[in-house]
């Protein structure tokens, strides 16, 4: 029989299989602990994907350059459509949801490092081709997970602490996430499935500390190979996490759901503070932040309109001239926050189009701010959404002239819309592709 040299024979046990470190004693860990919070981050991790994917969508990013902030997104952006108007409430249904599954499943995912953390430093660290593959889709997937998180929580926060942009980053990084998951999933999936058959639920959930047993050795090398006492069962571990969830669910949720718990979003963001009266709900960037001049949005503030070879410049006395409407429609952001629904009056996008010959079946429009500079400041809106009776140019809310920082004098507000995409202070508006491309 020919012997491993002494380093390796150190390094493997019996079998050969990989010896566990002598820092990792926990009796908990083991295939089936793993494979518990790899099934519910399998379950929750592709609805996270799924609406995000159509946040970006959200956004019309091919629709104009304007718009899209992954101009070399390539084929990653093959799923894209014209995101419709109704439910009025869908984007603010699932980015909610994008936003506050994300944040539940940070101790799932915590938990789910925690329990594989001796795989990072089993010997040796790569045994064959196959292994080298393997650990290399582990680190993406690991880098991954902690990258997505990581910037997905600060942007809830409004806190832009990473190099670049977060929408790139985001999107890029969600893609390369994904298919390390998918990769990990096909390589892994029949032994999590036998892991999970191997103990019943139930059972474990009814044990104590005092009865809690390590898992059988197996090669997998997440079992101690010398466990050290429990001090808390896997009913404890799995109790903690999800009370963990729970917590993180109570002070995440109200931002999107509104009513009386949005007193317990803790995690929304803060300082930004919308006062109170008919504006006092939910902004994001202030007049202040956005650099908007009181001259800007003064006296002398005009409106131009232009399409179809015609142009108007309109005063806003003359705004409130035209008919006015009314709609009752959120705000709802990117951060995962939204408004409850609010009274907007003003003058219809379709109504503006038609004083540039657009009588009939008005086209996209290009919305440009007074806001000197700044991620937003410009969009364009598609046809279907121009075409809305309920997409104004807001004139006022909740019965009272708009705020200085929800947009005075005039904003757009369209049903459906991220909430950039209403873009406030507006001072042009193009109407038709000749329009927004001059």
């Amino acid at each position: 029989m020919r012997l491993l040299p002494p380093p390796l024979s150190r390094a493997l046990g019996p079998g050969g299989a990989p010896r566990t470190p002598g820092p990792w004693r926990s009796p908990l860990r083991g295939p089936w602990l793993t494979s518990v919070f790899g099934a519910v981050l399998l379950a929750g991790i592709p609805v996270v994907f799924v609406t995000g994917l159509l946040s970006y969508a959200a956004y019309n990013p091919d629709l104009a350059p304007v718009n899209d902030k992954t101009p070399d997104k390539g084929l990653l952006g093959f799923y894209l459509f014209s995101w419709p108007t109704d439910p009025y409430w869908l984007y603010r249904l699932t980015q909610g949801v994008h936003v506050t599954l994300g944040i539940v499943l940070v101790p799932v995912l915590l938990a789910k490092l925690w329990s594989v953390v001796p795989k990072l430093f089993t010997l040796p660290p790569v045994r064959s081709v196959g292994h080298a593959l393997d650990r290399l889709s582990l680190l993406l997937l690991v880098g991954g997970g902690l990258f997505e998180f990581l910037t997905g929580v600060l942007n809830v926060q409004i806190a832009y602490l990473f190099p670049g942009s977060f929408y790139p980053l985001h999107f890029y990084g969600a893609w390369v996430f994904f298919g390390a998951l998918l990769a990990h999933v096909g390589l892994r999936l029949p032994r999590t499935v036998r892991a999970l058959r191997g103990r019943d639920l139930w059972a474990e959930l009814r044990t104590p500390t005092s009865r809690t047993r390590p898992e059988p050795a197996d090669d997998s090398g997440l079992v101690a190979e010398r466990p050290a006492e429990p001090t808390v069962s896997r009913r404890g571990a799995l109790g903690m996490v999800g009370l963990g969830s729970l917590a993180l669910l109570v002070v995440t949720a109200g931002q999107s759901i509104g009513g009386p718990l949005r007193r317990t979003a803790l995690l929304a963001p803060h300082g930004r503070d919308p006062g109170s009266g008919p504006g006092g709900f939910q902004i994001n960037k202030t007049a202040a932040f956005a650099r908007v001049r009181p001259r800007d949005i003064g006296g002398d503030w005009r409106l131009t309109v232009r399409g179809g070879g015609h142009r108007r410049v309109l005063t806003l006395d003359e705004l409130l001239a035209l008919p006015q409407h009314r709609s009752a429609l959120p705000i709802a952001c990117v951060e995962g926050w939204s408004t409850d629904d609010q009274q907007w009056e003003g003058v219809r996008l379709a109504d503006l189009a038609s004083l540039v010959g657009f009588h009939t079946d008005p086209p996209g429009v290009f919305v440009e701010s007074v806001q000197a500079a700044g991620s937003f400041r410009s969009v364009v809106l598609r046809d279907n959404q121009v075409r809305d009776r309920r997409s104004l140019l807001a004139l006022r809310v909740n019965g009272a002239p708009l705020t200085e920082d929800h947009g005075r004098p005039a904003r757009v507000i369209v049903p459906g819309a991220p909430g950039v995409m209403n873009t406030k202070w507006v001072g042009r508006l193009g109407f038709g592709e000749a329009a927004w491309r001059a």
